[in-house]
């Protein structure tokens, strides 16, 4: 029976690597390239070798990848690795032979519309199980060997790599550049947590009964119930009773009508919630703070 389960895995994730491969040629070849803009990471790294030697991109892209390609299989798996190799080699394929269009030359949309395509991409081929951009798997790397984060150790790759842009090609550039990635980057995050962000929602109130019935009967969600004590109040700290704690996720547009219903019951109830953070797809993973990890 697994390769029944796993076809329609393996097609979703093809389906998503194929378009952010397209989608990120588009960014590069519609906004960033025409127009001597970076990106950060190793696709950054392309550009730049691309601006001073006018060397090929989607050979310099492929190039620039294989290390950490390689570096891959070894930290993370082989599976990953082949399926990383492939999102590059189709980004190079697109780049090489797909006629895109020149979309602008405005600075400005380049660098808001040109890094959310290109995060687009990224985080559409990172919900495909593999890493458009070797320097994800550099950090991964460097990560486990020093104490910064992975997210400080792009964000200093990066630093570098737009000082050498700006002293080449001028200090606006480089801005307009950083511009660009700070977008990519924020829609990556967008993409990978999913459009549909989750809320967690905690209850604590003395009329909890009430409360855990209307959540299910009305609005029809699964609840799930910690035992707990509330009462320690300072002039009181002795008293205390046993409750029910009660832990719902609803969506972010249900969160009025949730705070409505429990105000009504219990004015004094105390909620709280945190918002839930949908697992990022395939082997790199993000986790509140920035780090990664894998499966």
């Amino acid at each position: 029976m697994r390769p029944h389960k796993s076809l329609p895995l393996a097609v979703h994730d093809t389906i998503y690597t194929v378009l952010g491969a397209f989608i990120s040629g588009f960014a590069l070849k519609g906004f960033m390239v025409p127009n001597n803009y970076l990106d950060g990471g190793i696709t950054g790294i392309s550009l730049l070798l691309h601006e001073v030697y006018h060397m090929n991109l989607a050979i310099v892209i492929v190039l620039a990848n294989i290390p950490f390609i390689i570096m891959g299989g070894m930290q993370i798996n082989k599976r990953f690795a082949f399926k990383t190799s492939g999102c590059i080699v189709l980004l190079a394929i697109f780049l090489a032979f797909f006629p895109y269009p020149t979309v602008t030359s405005d600075k400005l949309l380049i660098s808001v519309f040109g890094g959310f395509f290109m995060g687009l991409g990224i985080g559409l081929a990172m919900r495909g199980g593999c890493a458009m951009d070797g320097i994800e798997v550099l950090a991964l790397y460097t990560g486990r060997k020093s104490s910064f984060t992975i997210t400080e150790i792009i964000l200093a790759m990066n630093c570098i790599l737009f000082l050498i842009y700006g002293m080449k090609f001028g200090l606006q550039s480089a801005l307009y550049s950083m511009l660009t990635y700070f977008t990519a980057s924020k829609t990556i995050d967008y993409v990978i947590e999913g459009l549909e962000a989750y809320t967690g929602v905690t209850i604590i109130s003395g009329k909890s009964e009430e409360i855990k019935r209307k959540l299910v009967m009305e609005m029809g969600r699964g609840i799930t119930i910690y035992k707990g004590e509330r009462g320690f109040m300072k002039d009181s700290y002795e008293v205390s009773e046993d409750c029910d704690i009660v832990f719902t996720v609803i969506t972010r547009l249900e969160v009025r009508k949730l705070k409505n219903l429990v105000h009504f019951i219990d004015p004094k109830a105390f909620v709280f919630t945190n918002t839930i953070k949908e697992a990022a797809g395939g082997i790199l993973k993000r986790r509140a703070g920035g780090h990664h990890e894998h499966h």
